[in-house]
């Protein structure tokens, strides 16, 4: 996932400045995609350079310019074309919850398909998880170094049945109508 994506959706959400925007950032999407200040910035500093996000300078209540960032209209078809297109890697929750993120603030972007998609990695991979859990823990064999290897694996099961549970809700959230170009 691109932090210029996640940025792009914090100023769809509200236009900020620099500093307002990497406290906005720290507070909701850099609990899943963190990036520190200097990165924003300079993030910032590429998307205004591309045509996605300007800078419109105001006096600031001590007197220095302060710069706000608002996305421009290549900056919002970026975002739609970054969201409508799948993610194929295996950490693909992270950019899916941006993606939500941006459904929220765009409208409809027809994630539908990539949460489906998303459930099925989850379900394949839960899959696998629980034939090592038959094939290799049985209860009579459980020292105690064993039972820590199950730990690990029964974390590995719980963490794809709760974004199992929690895309089962999602799904009827999103739709499947893009929004117009």
């Amino acid at each position: 996932m691109s932090i210029q994506h996640a940025l792009l959706v914090s100023l769809l959400e509200k236009p900020s400045s620099g500093y307002e925007l990497a406290n906005r950032f720290d507070r909701s999407i850099g609990y899943f995609w963190q990036a520190t200040h200097q990165q924003i910035y300079r993030e910032l500093g590429r998307m205004a350079e591309r045509g996605w996000i300007v800078a419109d300078n105001a006096a600031g209540g001590d007197k220095r310019q302060k710069k706000t960032y608002q996305v421009l209209p290549a900056g919002r078809e970026e975002l739609i074309r970054w969201a409508q297109t799948p993610d194929p890697s295996p950490h693909g929750g992270r950019s899916l919850l941006v993606k939500l993120r941006a459904e929220a603030v765009i409208g409809p972007l027809g994630l539908d398909e990539q949460l489906r998609e998303f459930m099925a990695q989850r379900q394949a991979q839960l899959d696998i998880y629980r034939a090592i859990e038959r094939r290799d823990f049985s209860p009579e064999r459980m020292t105690p170094a064993r039972r820590l290897q199950y730990m690990v694996l029964k974390r590995g099961i719980t963490m794809e049945e709760g974004w199992l549970e929690w895309a089962q809700e999602v799904l009827p959230l999103v739709s499947r109508t893009p929004p117009p170009a």
